[in-house]
């Protein structure tokens, strides 16, 4: 029998990428949380209070009041998060079946490891850097196409990522929804346009990536003024 959730759980957060890959397994999951905001322009996430649930200032972080045996755990690192929650709800997370576990293992391990730091480093070099520099740009950019060039193999072959959905592509989706920044159309990339616009519709999933601080103007992690005005940058 799956678990249920009596008190919400508390999700420290921003809308980024890493951010909403929690926001839409909650959404998915349809469980309670409680969204405390932590503004990383402000630095909030190195207040000290922030430190003690995740030690290197990063997040999302969570906080389960209905842990195991009943005790308050608390959790850092996105992918850590949502193989917690995977097993604790028994969904998006093959428990009994050690093949398709694998599949859904390697997966979100190439997010964590390649697809999202290959990326991030790409939104960094093509729109926030104080000034712009080619190698860097060309450098991620070749990265960032031999990243998708895998995934859109990978989904020539299968709907989801893994087989079937699971965490693996709730942990891809927040950051191919920024493929405008990183400079990559999805008609190079058929199979993934299609697994992304299978995903996109799903409530949980706009109900995920819509969650932004009350009177923030998300500007699409532009940083520097001067460096957006060519770098083709989504304002979503």
């Amino acid at each position: 029998m799956a678990a249920t959730q009596g008190k919400p759980f508390e999700l420290y957060y921003w809308s980024t990428p890493n951010g909403r890959k929690i926001t839409v397994m909650l959404e998915e999951l349809g469980v309670p949380y409680n969204v405390n905001f932590v503004e990383l322009g402000k630095r909030e996430q190195f207040t000290p209070e922030y430190t003690i649930i995740s030690p290197q200032n990063q997040i999302p972080g969570l906080v389960d009041p209905e842990g195991p045996g009943g005790k308050t755990v608390t959790l850092f690192e996105s992918g850590a998060i949502l193989m917690y929650l995977g097993r604790k709800f028994g969904r998006f997370y093959p428990l009994d079946d050690e093949m398709k576990r694998i599949e859904v293992e390697k997966w979100l391990m190439w997010q964590m490891g390649d697809f999202g730091p290959i990326l991030g480093q790409a939104h960094h070099y093509n729109l926030s850097a104080p000034v712009e520099v080619p190698y860097s740009i060309e450098r991620f950019s070749k990265a960032v196409n031999r990243s998708y060039k895998a995934l859109n193999a990978r989904l020539s072959e299968v709907e989801y990522v893994a087989g079937d959905y699971s965490i693996a592509d709730i942990a891809i989706f927040p950051w191919a929804a920024r493929f405008e920044r990183h400079r990559v159309d999805f008609k190079d990339y058929p199979n993934v346009k299609r697994w992304f616009e299978a995903i996109g519709p799903r409530p949980a999933v706009q109900r995920g990536m819509a969650v932004v601080k009350p009177g923030y103007v998300d500007r699409g992690g532009v940083v520097n003024p001067e460096r957006s005005k060519t770098a083709g940058a989504s304002s979503g």
